[in-house]
């Protein structure tokens, strides 16, 4: 245990009461409306001694963390509240440390959890047991079960939205260390009316949606199937999809489930083919047929379906065709074929399915059991847990409800059974005397039932047995006349013999007062379900199958193993897998957890109190609690009983130092509590009344109160005690620490009183001092001062008179040099009049130009070639001159943009070239194709593997491969194909599978047609007589169309003369035929897109949007 681990037990902070044996008063009303007030404070889970309730509470919540496991590994059952994992330990431990092998029997209605239950159950062995890679391995194969019975037996109902339409009982098998090392699944019931037939508000079972909801492509593909449920008859379509369940995902999660328990690849495979053979049977529809003797047989209306499924399972269609429409009925050595009518060919469809469906999903449980069979010999032990649909009654309750509740009449009645003998074990284990106790013993009831003389599922199988007309009246008829006097027995007839009126009672129905309480069953369909008969003619179809399973699942198809004897029926199957449960449970300690739904709504937070008490009458919780009760109502160890109630006597109070048991005994007579309340085992105390528990635990709750008032008065003294020391201490260092606070105080202005003195002397020697350096210093300056100014005078007097000098100077320079400016100006004058004009020309000309060429180089264009900016002309005198240097620009900003290109850039401005010279201002489409380059390869065909087939077949250069629509005459529809174009031929292949479709070598191509409008559709014609022309010319639809055509060209000419015409009506070859191709503008509301439509066998209409 850790260290911040606290122990507790089960009856610490109760919220209601945590087991309903100590319920106090136990009525009905108190018992539900303890279950309610916990159940608000999600308390969901209940004891009855050592049966758990448990309660749905449709939400998640944070009670099953691995924390939790680890609070509940081996701890007492009672020592922590109620909790699922308390049993699941129990059990666990038992069967590891004591050999005692163990049951847990889950029961309730649908939507109460049961299957969530058995998970936790599952989950929590899982956790605790031990580790190491085979034993993990064993683990998640029996964890990963689950999915794969869940997606095939599994379906969506009213009440429920994952609901367990069959029984499953699981013996998990243990070594014995308690490792898990395999285990074995029994399953019970499956309920196959569903695979053809829902109630409203339900859906087929689970595989069926994800199957086609989360197969891929391919597998569909494979299988034949659509995506579309409403495809199919066998689904109901208002509850196809249900919030919060992803199909897809669970779909995905099946297919690693079944990998992870062993399931090879084929085998999935088969057991898909086999579901979608069941949706195909269920779209198999039949009409009437007249013959010569008047009497009508069935036909199959659309064989499609027929087919395919035929293909699915490798069956003849004649052979199964023939098994839908005749009988044959085989009597000793003769053989009688008869005709089936349309009721007939549509029962036989029905039970054909519901039969391939059962008999897989057996197949699936004994494939199962096959992965994950212990592989060792050695003794095992063994935990069963037993998942079964609890007690149900419906409106309408049929066969299926009649041998469901007949089961939980067995389990109820080993239920009882089981739980006294646990008692009187226990109180002969304990020296305790035995009393008997008095129940409602239910065997009446199953003797009703199944006695093989005179039960009713014996005359119901005389009666399918005998010859002649066998009805369901005839049946009530023989029950009204068996069992008419039985106490538990009712029907119209019966009461009428006795002169009681029931209008409450149908002449069709009977009634039945099980243990939970009455419930009316309806004869209709009891006969025809309990034979489930398939003619021997659809099994022997089944068995001639290639399908690897089908000999399996239909082995009484065999012609060579015929049996001639009727097959047993479906209530004698039940009874005697259910007496063979009833035998296994026997040998088990048993283990029960009772699910309950609060509420229909499948909400949180709600309980009906109606619907609770409904549950809880049938599982026959207040019936448990009164067996539980009869004796002694609680039970404890004395080492526990001891340890909780010492503090109520002073002698046990606060060690007990002598044995536990004398301990209580000494405790019990202090207390006064009478003898006949209590009784003294070997190893626990008996309390017989809660009362007397009550009492105890009121006193243990006063003691408590007292003992912590005590602790409080005791914890109170010391702290004060402490805190006077505390203050005591404090005072005195308080004390110290200012004593000596107060002498430095006076120590520091004594200091600091001396310190001013000595710098007050201090400073009156340093100002006197000073006061005499600064009258010596003021005598040096004046004396200083005084030279100064007599210097500076003679200085100004002196500079006053050179400047005065230089001045004189510099006025005879300037008057020499005007003088001699004037008389060069004089003699220059004659020769400036001769030459200035052409002088100031040629400058002026020489000015503009240089202006001109540094203007020019500041706006000169861009070097794009296709820029045809140039500055403007400033004078007219510079015409040619500006003229031929745009031109020579021009030349030379052309010859470095050529020098960039590649060969390969090259050659795509070629193409480029080529294509503004085919489709300028004749298509539409050509502009908006400028800005595109030509990439050619767009589906990268030798990189990419998904086209390596289609690489194999095309050995030249690839020049251009796109995906293009190949046009379908009858409808206007395209397909997708793979266009691809080499040096001497173009190839059209299949998208998916890049299977070539059809190769035409070049030259057998005499021209292309396309319309002057934004469409991508061209049509490539072929020469007559050539061998591609014979399946007619191609209609294409591309959005590279520019690029095609322009390819095509180029490749063309080096053959023959190619052409190309462009026009918006044109005539394409279509084998013999000669069709119209016309294009017409159509409106935005017709789409983004250009559309073909057929308008009859000679027309072709192609819509293209007005730009």
């Amino acid at each position: 245990m850790s260290k911040m681990e606290v122990k507790t037990s089960l009856l610490d902070n109760m919220i209601g009461v945590g087991d309903m044996v100590l319920l106090e008063p136990l009525t009905e009303d108190s018992f539900i409306d303890n279950l309610r007030k916990r159940f608000d404070h999600n308390e969901i889970y209940t004891y009855i001694g050592s049966v758990v309730i448990s309660m749905n509470p449709y939400k998640h919540l944070s009670i099953y963390t691995a924390d939790k496991v680890e609070e509940y590994r081996n701890r007492n059952f009672y020592e922590l509240s109620p909790h699922i994992y308390a049993l699941a330990d129990m059990a666990y431990r038992s069967l590891r440390d004591q050999d005692k092998d163990q049951c847990i029997l889950i029961t309730g209605e649908s939507g109460a959890g049961k299957t969530e239950a058995s998970k936790l159950v599952m989950s929590y062995v899982a956790a605790v047991c031990g580790k190491g890679q085979e034993v993990n391995k064993v683990k998640e194969q029996l964890l990963q079960s689950n999915p794969v019975l869940e997606a095939f037996g599994n379906a969506k109902t009213v009440r429920n939205d994952n609901s367990s339409r069959f029984g499953k009982y699981m013996d998990i098998e243990f070594d014995f260390k308690g490792d898990p090392i395999g285990g074995v699944i029994s399953n019970y019931l499956l309920e196959k009316s569903r695979v053809v037939k829902q109630p409203r508000g339900e859906r087929n079972f689970h595989v069926f949606y994800q199957l086609l909801s989360g197969a891929s492509e391919d597998t569909l593909k494979k299988l034949k199937l659509d995506r579309d449920f409403s495809k199919y008859n066998y689904l109901s379509l208002d509850s196809a999809t249900v919030n919060g369940l992803d199909d897809a995902a669970n779909f995905r999660t099946v297919r690693n489930a079944m990998q992870i328990v062993g399931f090879m690849e084929d085998e999935v495979l088969s057991v898909l083919e086999l579901v979608a053979a069941v949706l195909k049977l269920g779209n198999i529809e039949f009409k009437p047929e007249s013959r010569v003797n008047g009497f009508d047989e069935s036909r199959v209306k659309d064989k499609n379906d027929l087919k395919e499924m035929c293909e699915l399972l490798g069956i003849e269609q004649a052979v199964l065709e023939r098994a839908f429409s005749f009988r044959t009925v085989e009597a000793k050595l003769e053989k009688v074929s008869t005709t089936l009518n349309v009721a007939q060919a549509y029962y036989a469809r029905d039970a054909l399915a519901k039969n391939l469906y059962s008999r897989l999903f057996s197949w699936l449980v004994n494939r199962i059991n096959e992965s994950i069979k212990a592989q060792t010999k050695t003794r095992k032990k063994v935990m069963g847990v037993l998942d079964i649909y609890g007690f149900e009654i419906f409106e309408d309750n049929s066969f299926e409800q009649f041998i469901i509740n007949y089961c939980n009449e067995k389990l109820q009645q080993i239920f009882i059974e089981l739980t006294l003998r646990e008692e009187q074990e226990e109180y002969v284990r304990e020296g305790i005397e035995w009393t008997n106790i008095e129940y409602f013993n239910n065997a009446i009831i199953c003797d009703l039932i199944e006695n093989n003389q005179n039960g009713i599922l014996a005359m119901l199988d005389e009666e399918c047995l005998r010859p002649g007309t066998v009805t369901d009246d005839t049946f009530l008829d023989k029950l009204n006349t068996i069992c008419a006097e039985h106490q538990h027995f009712e029907s119209r007839q019966s009461k009428n013999s006795k002169f009681l009126t029931d209008h409450s009672l149908p002449h069709n129905c009977f009634r039945i007062q099980h243990y939970a309480g009455k419930v009316l069953y309806r004869v209709e369909g009891f006969v025809d379900k309990n034979n489930d008969l398939l003619y021997r003619d659809l099994s022997q179809a089944m068995y001639k199958a290639n399908h690897s399973l089908m000999k399996l699942l239909f082995p009484e198809g065999n012609p060579a193993k015929v049996n001639l004897k009727r097959p047993p029926t479906a209530g004698f199957q039940f009874r005697a897998s259910v007496g063979t449960l009833m035998r296994n449970l026997q040998t088990k300690n048993p283990n029960y957890i009772r699910c309950i739904k609060p509420n229909d709504k499948k909400a949180a937070h709600i309980f009906t109190d109606s619907l609770v008490c409904h549950q809880a009458r049938y599982l026959g919780l207040m019936e448990n609690v009164r067996v539980r009760r009869a004796g002694y109502a609680f039970r404890q160890a004395y080492e526990p009983c001891l340890e909780r109630y010492k503090m109520l006597c002073k002698q046990t109070w606060p060690h007990w130092k002598g044995p536990a048991r004398e301990g209580v005994e000494v405790l019990l007579t202090d207390l006064q509590v009478a003898p006949e309340e209590y009784s003294y085992g070997r190893s626990k105390i008996f309390i017989r009344n809660p009362r007397t528990l009550f009492f105890l635990e009121e006193k243990r709750r006063q003691c408590l109160e007292d003992l912590a008032t005590l602790i409080q008065k005791i914890y109170r003294g010391w702290k004060c005690r402490t805190h006077f020391l505390l203050l005591k201490k404090s005072q005195v260092v308080v004390a110290a620490w200012y004593r000596r606070y107060a002498q430095q105080k006076k120590y520091q202005k004594i200091k600091s009183a001396t310190v001013v003195m000595q710098s007050f002397i201090r400073g009156w020697k340093a100002r006197k001092i000073l006061r005499e350096l600064k009258y010596q210093k003021r005598c040096k300056e004046a004396v200083t001062t005084i030279a100064a100014y007599w210097h500076g005078t003679q200085a100004r007097r002196e500079l006053k008179r050179l400047k005065e000098e230089a001045r004189r100077k510099h006025a005879v320079a300037v008057i020499w040099a005007y003088w001699l400016g004037l008389k060069v100006r004089r003699e220059y004058r004659k020769f400036f009049r001769a030459n200035a004009g052409r002088k100031i020309y040629e400058f002026t000309v020489q000015r503009i130009m240089q202006k001109y060429f540094l203007g020019l180089k500041n706006t000169m264009p861009s070097m794009s070639p296709i820029d045809k900016t140039w500055p403007v002309r400033p004078y007219q005198f510079l015409e040619g001159a500006h003229t031929e240097l745009r031109r020579i620009f021009h030349l030379w900003r052309c010859k470095k943009y050529r020098g960039q290109f590649t060969a390969e850039k090259k050659a795509i401005y070629e193409e480029k070239l080529e294509a503004s010279e085919i489709f300028k201002d004749k298509k539409a489409l050509y502009p908006s194709s400028v800005s595109q380059p030509f990439k050619g390869d767009y589906l990268e065909i030798n990189k990419n593997p998904k086209y390596q087939k289609l690489n194999s077949v095309v050995e030249e250069k690839i020049l251009l491969a796109d995906v293009v629509n190949k046009i379908n005459r009858a409808n206007g529809k395209g397909a997708p194909r793979i266009f691809v174009l080499t040096k001497n031929s173009f190839v059209l292949a299949d998208q998916k599978t890049g299977q070539v479709k059809s190769s035409v070598p070049l030259p057998d191509v005499c021209s292309v047609s396309v319309s002057t409008q934004t469409d991508g559709f061209f049509a490539l014609k072929l020469k007559e007589g050539t061998a591609a022309a014979a399946k007619g010319d191609f209609l294409l639809s591309s959005d590279h169309l520019i690029e095609i055509i322009t390819k095509l060209h180029r490749t063309g000419v080096n053959h023959d003369q190619f052409n190309i015409d462009i026009s918006d009506e044109f005539l394409v070859q279509f084998k013999q035929d000669k069709v119209c191709v016309k294009f017409i503008q159509a409106g935005p509301k017709n789409g983004s897109s250009a559309a073909c439509k057929r308008k009859n066998n000679r027309l072709l209409e192609v819509c293209v949007p007005s730009p």
